[in-house]
């Protein structure tokens, strides 16, 4: 696994699980969409609306990490 190794996107009809690979992965989600009553999660994998995806990705990527 690369060393900047970070989130799965899944999509999933509206929505779209987005699910950390690694450590990396799981602390940028903690850090940017922080569990709570404006984040939804399905175990490990955040939940959201496919109009936010490319956002989400591109934050992602913006930080270093790989989204696929």
């Amino acid at each position: 696994m690369s060393d900047n190794a970070g989130l799965i996107v899944e999509p999933h009809g509206s929505l779209v699980l987005v699910l950390p690979v690694s450590d990396l992965g799981r602390v940028w989600l903690a850090k940017h969409y922080p569990e709570g009553d404006e984040h939804a999660y399905l175990g490990d994998a955040l939940v959201v609306e496919h109009r936010y995806a490319a956002d989400l990705a591109g934050g992602v990527t913006a930080d270093g990490l790989l989204v696929s």
